[in-house]
Parts: structure tokens; sequence; C-alpha cells
């Protein structure tokens, strides 16, 4: 592992960790409001200021890091399970079920992705509550970012399917779903992991897009798209620098997840 490497693993778990403990350093939590400072420039009290409506941004920042962080590799794992069933399964079954999934994936795939985020997130109800808010977000990206990954799934699989020992199974006699879960999907687990590490900055950039347009995360919990949001009514970068801590921690942990995954295919 170079320096490079260790730096962003070393950021990354440094940021994670901040976001756990949000409940400690930010003891007074992302939806109190003090009307007596709304709107506040940093201080002792908010290290961050006050938003318009008098919420500390510190400890908004603290709780938005942690919903992407935690809720994107949920969407990551949704995303990998079905590019398994639908990708692997495919390729391991091969011909008219392979050309039916990649048909279907390359037609998935043609579609612009934002766009269709938005079309689906637009057509769901938009007034629910925080928590089913989260819940929706990161459900929908998991059920609609499967198809990259099953494209490389179904390839993988399709080349353990003639292999000799996928050959040698069969000849014992095993047939079926059996030979599917026990010789062929656990063959898969490096494409798998892959895949999976590789949808996470996908899907915390997808829900900043969201977030940014409305259509993420609900009031008063926050995310990194609502925080981003904020900027929108930024008049002078020199006069609030402190607002674009978001943006800025935002671009670090995408930062760091790329030198991660760019070592790794390195190394690979």
């Amino acid at each position: 592992m170079n320096r490079a490497r260790k730096l962003a693993c070393v950021v990354v778990l440094v940021v994670c960790a901040m976001s756990l403990a949000a409940n400690w350093l930010a003891p007074a939590g992302y939806a109190k409001q003090f009307r007596e400072a709304p709107d506040a420039p940093p201080s002792h009290q908010h290290l961050l200021g006050t938003d318009e409506v008098g919420r500390d941004r510190f400890a908004r920042v603290l709780y938005g890091t942690r919903i992407s962080l935690l809720l994107a590799p949920a969407a990551a794992l949704v995303s990998t399970v079905l590019a398994a069933l639908v990708g692997g399964l495919a390729g391991y079954l091969g011909g008219f079920w392979l050309r039916l999934a990649r048909g279907f994936t390359d037609l998935f795939l043609s579609l612009p992705w934002l766009f269709l985020l938005i079309t689906v997130r637009a057509l769901l109800p938009l007034n629910v509550s925080p928590l089913t808010s989260v819940l929706i977000t990161f459900l929908i990206l998991g059920l609609l970012g499967w198809a990259a990954s099953a494209r490389v799934l179904s390839t993988s699989a399709d080349a353990l399917r003639n292999s000799d020992f996928i050959l040698q199974a069969r000849a014992s006699g095993l047939h079926g779903p059996r030979l599917f879960l026990i010789h062929v999907l656990p063959n898969l687990k490096p494409v798998l992991y892959a895949q999976f590490w590789i949808s996470i900055p996908v899907f915390i950039l997808s829900e900043a897009n969201l977030g940014i347009l409305g259509l993420g995360v609900a009031e008063p919990m926050p995310s990194w798209g609502s925080l981003l949001r904020e900027l929108e009514g930024l008049i002078s970068f020199r006069e609030e620098p402190w607002r674009l801590v978001p943006l800025l921690l935002l671009i670090v942990v995408m930062t760091s997840f790329q030198l991660l995954l760019s070592n790794e295919e390195v190394t690979a």
C-alpha cells in the first residue's frame, strides 16, 4: 500500500469516525434552532456558525456526512445483490438467458442515469417524513444502480460456466441452484467486492445531485445534497468561507475514494 492509498484510508476513517461521533461532538443536534442567533458566523459555541433558521452548521455537517457515508454502502449492497442475481445468474445459465439479460442491462445503461433518478424520485411522494425520504432515496439508488455491475458479472459468470471445476461439479451430479450458490457465486466474490466499492462514491454523488434539486433527504434531516443546496444563497465566498466546508469535505472524501479505487485497479 503506497502513501497515497494510506492517506486516503486515514481520511475516510477519520471522516467516518467524526460523523459517527456526532452525538458527542455536536450534542445540540442537527434540528435544534438557536433563534437568538440566525445566520451567525463561527464562534466557540457554533464552530461553523448557524444557518438562516439558527441551526448549528457543524452539527448538520456531521450528521449529513453520517447519512451519506452509512446509507450509500447500503444502497451499494442492494445494487450488488441485484447485479449478482441478474448478471451472475444469467452468465451461469448462458444462452437465451444471457442474451436477454445483456439486452436488458444495455437498454437500462442507455438511459441517462441522473435523469432516470430524477424522474423516478419525482414520481414518488415528496411530502414524507425525513426517515422515509432517506430510505426512499437510497433504495431508489440501489434498485436503479445495478445494471453496470450486472454487465460485468454476467461476463465473469459466463467465463466460469465452462471452466474445469464447474464441468467436474456437473459431472459429479451437482446442478441447478446448488451449483450456482456453491461454486459459481463464491468465485465471483472479487468482482462483487470491486463493484460494491465502486458503487459507493457513485451513490454519494447521486444523492448529492438529488439533494441539490430538492429531491433527496427531506428537512430537517441533513445530507450532503441538502447542505450543498444552501450554497445557492451564498453571496461571497470571501465573506462566508465556512459555508464551503460541506463542499470541500465532499471533494476530499470523493478524492480519497478515487485514490483507493485507482490504486486497487493498478495493483490488480
